[in-house]
C-alpha cells in the first residue's frame, strides 16, 4: 500500500488513482481480466462506440515501427446497444470494485456524436463520465475534421452537453491544441484527453505500397510521447479543466511526466499491447515514484514542472 495518497478528481470522475486506459487499446475492459487485475486501475476508457455499428476499414489495419505502431481500424464497433448489451454487467461490476468507466462516443457528425451519446446515457447507468472522440485520424467521413478547428469542436461539445448531466471529456487531436481547448471549456468539456495519435505514414519499400489498408494512419507509442507532453503543458497554460495525458506511456516515469506537465491522470495505451498488465506495473511505478518525492498526495505534484 502507498504512502501517497494517489486519488486524483478529472472532471467530476472521482479516481482512486491517477491510471486510466486509452480508448481503443484495452478493448472493452474485460479482455483484459484472467491477465491482470484490473479493478486495481483508477478508470479504464472503453473503445469508442457509435450509435449504429460500424465494420471499420479493411486489413491490414496495424503495422509496428521503430519506437511505436501505427493503425487504421476505423474505429470498428457493434453499437451502443450491443456494447451495452453484451460489456455492461462486467463493466458494471468493475464499476461497483471502485474503478471508473468511462465510455468513449464516436460520430461522423454532431448529430451522430449526440444520438450515440442518447443512447450511452440511456443504456449505461454504470459509466462515470462520456469522452467524445472528435479526433481518430481515420475516418475519412470527416472524423478528424470535427475537432480540427475551435468552431467545429465546440460544436458538437455544446450539442453533447445538452443531452447527459454526467462528465463529459473530449479526446483532442494533436492539432492547435491550446485554442481548440479554450473552445471546448467554453462549450461545456469538464475535462481533455490530449492526444491522440499523430497521423503518419509507412510504406513497404518492395511492394511500393503502405504497410496499412490506408495511405495514413494514426501513429502512437513512445516516440509521440515528448509531443504529447508538450501539447498537455500548453493545454495547461490556458484552461483551468482538468487533462488526462495520453501518448506512449510506457513507464511510471513516462506517467510522472505527464503528471509534472499538469495533467491530473494519464492513460496507458500502446504499452498494453506489448505487455496486457503494463497499466498496473506503471501504476506501482507511478506510487514508488510519487513517494520518492517526498510528498503525501500525488496532487502536489500534478503541475509542479518547474523550467
Amino acid at each position: 500500500m502507498a504512502n501517497v495518497n494517489m486519488a486524483v478528481d478529472f472532471g467530476g470522475v472521482k479516481m482512486k488513482n491517477p491510471i486510466n486506459t486509452a480508448a481503443g487499446t484495452f478493448g472493452y475492459g474485460w479482455q483484459f481480466s484472467e491477465l491482470m487485475d484490473v479493478s486495481a486501475l483508477g478508470a479504464i476508457t472503453t473503445k469508442g462506440c457509435a450509435a449504429e455499428p460500424w465494420e471499420g476499414n479493411p486489413a491490414p489495419r496495424m503495422t509496428e515501427l521503430r519506437g511505436g505502431m501505427m493503425n487504421s481500424v476505423g474505429l470498428q464497433n457493434p453499437g451502443v446497444r450491443a456494447f451495452a448489451e453484451q460489456s455492461g454487467p462486467w463493466l458494471a461490476d468493475l464499476a461497483e470494485k471502485g474503478t471508473r468507466v468511462i465510455c468513449q462516443v464516436a460520430g461522423h457528425s454532431t448529430e451522430e456524436y449526440v444520438r450515440a451519446l442518447e443512447l450511452f446515457d440511456e443504456l449505461c447507468p454504470w459509466a462515470a463520465g462520456f469522452e467524445i472522440n472528435v479526433s481518430c485520424p481515420n475516418i475519412a467521413a470527416g472524423g478528424a475534421a470535427c475537432g480540427s478547428t475551435p468552431e467545429g469542436a465546440a460544436e458538437v461539445m455544446r450539442a453533447c452537453r445538452k443531452v447527459t448531466k454526467r462528465p463529459l471529456f473530449v479526446k483532442m487531436a494533436p492539432v492547435r491544441v491550446p485554442e481548440i481547448a479554450v473552445a471546448l471549456e467554453e462549450a461545456g468539456a469538464d475535462g481533455l484527453t490530449i492526444i491522440n495519435s499523430i497521423q503518419g505514414m509507412a510504406i513497404d519499400v518492395h511492394t511500393r505500397r503502405s504497410r496499412l489498408c490506408k495511405p495514413k494512419g494514426g501513429l502512437s507509442g513512445p516516440l509521440c510521447h515528448p509531443i504529447a507532453v508538450r501539447m498537455v503543458w500548453e493545454a495547461v497554460q490556458v484552461v483551468d479543466i482538468p487533462i488526462c495525458g495520453v501518448g506512449g506511456v510506457m513507464t511510471g516515469e513516462d506517467a510522472a511526466e505527464f503528471i509534472l506537465a499538469g495533467a491530473c491522470c494519464v492513460a496507458v495505451g500502446m504499452a498494453s499491447f506489448a505487455e496486457p498488465d503494463a497499466s498496473v506495473r506503471i501504476l506501482h511505478e507511478l506510487e514508488a515514484w510519487a513517494e520518492s518525492q517526498g510528498v503525501s498526495d500525488i496532487n502536489e505534484l500534478i503541475g509542479a514542472f518547474e523550467c
